[in-house]
């Protein structure tokens, strides 16, 4: 791919996010085959001279074998887009940032981006039009402007800047939610060019199914009833009654609801685990959960659930299976589940090694579970032969 004429361009590739909202750190997740983080890494090189790659700090030497720079990002966007900016040449006239959530950025929005600068401006940004209609609101969540729809887009990467301007718009430390907010903040001429619709970030596990059906569709496998992909789906279900034990904690997810009653049950008695666990074993036709960790057996009592989910991700890969993606439905009055869902889907994704989401639910008052009684979860897991 030739790079542009009379133009020494260098790209920062922004992977240093821990994965809170998705649940882990999704830029080294596969799609079709490939990390998320090196698809977007070989898209910027066949556009760059050199390119940046920004990752976590204890990532750095385990990623200096991608043959491109390694930085370590900072606390914030703009701190790690800094640190990349830092590792830039100082010869390099044109900086593109681009997102490695990002995988699907064309060769064509790279060439874009880089012509309008080329062309003059300080900045160029892909933007796509929004459809749905856009509401201002105060500190009070009261409406105080509605926007002209055709006035607005949804702002993509890859970024592209003249070298000195971005320099400049970084050097007083600001922090922006992209780098273009920065430069109009200095006072840069930034322009909008049209982004792609496929050009979709990664952000939460919804996506990163999307983006996998996508590379299948496009290679004319599996979703276009093609491909010989042996792909399996199980569902889970576990519940616990509340007990009257005044020391019991309840965890949920891996997570310990401070003052909340616990659940009664051999183990912690984590329902949303145990739910997953379930799932995957159905899903690999391994049996149920009672049949690997039997109540009867001394070793689970008391037992942290998130080492059984472990030891039942661990079986299903000794079977040639790769989990996918879990989905989780919890049915409780209390404790809300909302303020920590980011916690336990941290912790159930690192343990399953994929996406598990959680979504909290209420009975309405019907039944034991809406009586408060106890606590239910069903799950359903997708797995794929390896």
């Amino acid at each position: 791919m030739p790079k542009a004429k009379n133009e020494n361009v260098w790209t920062v590739v922004v992977a240093g996010g821990s994965g809170s909202r998705f649940g882990t750190a999704k830029q080294y997740e596969a799609i079709g085959g490939r990390r998320m983080l090196d698809l977007s890494v070989d898209a910027a090189l066949r556009h760059s001279s050199g390119v940046v790659i920004v990752v976590p700090a204890a990532d750095v030497v385990i990623e200096q074998g991608l043959g491109s720079v390694v930085v370590a990002g900072g606390a914030t966007r703009s701190e790690s887009v800094r640190a990349g900016l830092s590792a830039v040449p100082a010869a390099a006239t044109i900086v593109c940032v681009h997102d490695a959530a990002r995988p699907f950025a064309s060769d064509g929005l790279f060439v874009a981006v880089i012509d309008a600068v080329t062309a003059g401006a300080d900045a160029a940004i892909p933007g796509v039009p929004v459809t749905d209609t856009i509401k201002l609101i105060d500190e009070r969540n009261v409406v105080v402007d509605t926007p002209q729809r055709d006035r607005l887009v949804a702002v993509q990467t890859p970024q592209a800047f003249r070298a000195s301007v971005l320099r400049f718009a970084h050097a007083d430390g600001g922090d922006g939610t992209d780098d273009a907010a920065l430069v109009e903040a200095t006072g840069g001429r930034v322009v909008a060019i049209p982004g792609e619709v496929d050009n979709r970030k990664i952000t939460h596990p919804d996506d990163l199914v999307w983006a996998r059906a996508k590379v299948d569709a496009d290679e004319g496998g599996p979703v276009r009833g093609q491909g010989s992909m042996n792909v399996r789906v199980g569902q889970g279900f576990d519940i616990h009654r509340f007990s009257d034990d005044p020391v019991r904690r309840l965890v949920l997810g891996g997570v310990h609801f401070e003052g909340a009653r616990g659940l009664v049950g051999h183990s912690d008695a984590d329902v949303i685990a145990h739910a997953v666990a379930d799932a995957l074993l159905g899903a690999a036709g391994l049996g149920d959960i009672g049949e690997h960790f039997s109540d009867n057996d001394a070793r689970w009592a008391g037992a942290d659930s998130l080492l059984i989910l472990r030891e039942v991700a661990a079986l299903v890969a000794a079977k040639g299976w790769r989990v996918g993606n879990v989905d989780c439905s919890v049915v409780c009055e209390a404790p809300k589940l909302a303020p920590r869902r980011n916690e336990m889907q941290g912790h159930l994704s690192d343990a399953a090694g994929a996406p598990v989401t959680v979504k909290g639910r209420r009975a309405e008052g019907l039944g034991a579970l809406g009586r408060r009684e106890g606590i239910a979860c069903w799950a359903v897991a997708v797995i794929a032969e390896r």
